[in-house]
């Protein structure tokens, strides 16, 4: 059979016949060409990701530069003193620390009606108002 493919393919090259299944020329030294073509693919990708290592270290110098020019701090930093905040007024407690109120519950809404209240006595005419504060 195989020698019918090759007369039928006429003047294939020896690559055509491994295409089709044809028996493949064994290298003795294919292992030895793998093993430093993957030595090769690892040192290539060591040297890319030290690359983009001192890249990523030049844009932090950039990216601190720029929070020191404004005075902004890093997220972690912040979380950090919110954390240490949060467990320095819990220090002496047993329980664990109260969740904060949300704006608009509770003494809070009683002000701020007053102050409306106080806002609208004082576009009042004088006798009105001298009523409105008895």
């Amino acid at each position: 059979m195989e020698f019918v493919m090759k007369q039928a393919l006429g003047g294939a090259t020896k690559d055509m016949g491994k295409m089709l299944g044809g028996d493949e020329e064994k290298d003795p030294d294919a292992a030895k060409k793998e093993e430093e073509r993957q030595e090769a693919l690892r040192q290539e990708e060591e040297e890319r990701k030290a690359k983009y290592a001192k890249m990523e270290a030049e844009r932090e110098v950039m990216r601190q530069g720029i929070r020191d020019k404004y005075g902004i701090k890093k997220k972690e930093e912040r979380e950090a003193e919110a954390q240490a905040a949060m467990e320095a007024d819990s220090e002496g407690s047993l329980t664990r620390p109260k969740k904060a109120i949300p704006p608009g519950c509770g003494d809070e809404r009683e002000e701020e009606d007053e102050g409306i209240l106080d806002t609208v006595i004082k576009y009042l005419p004088g006798p009105l108002q001298d009523m409105f504060k008895k």
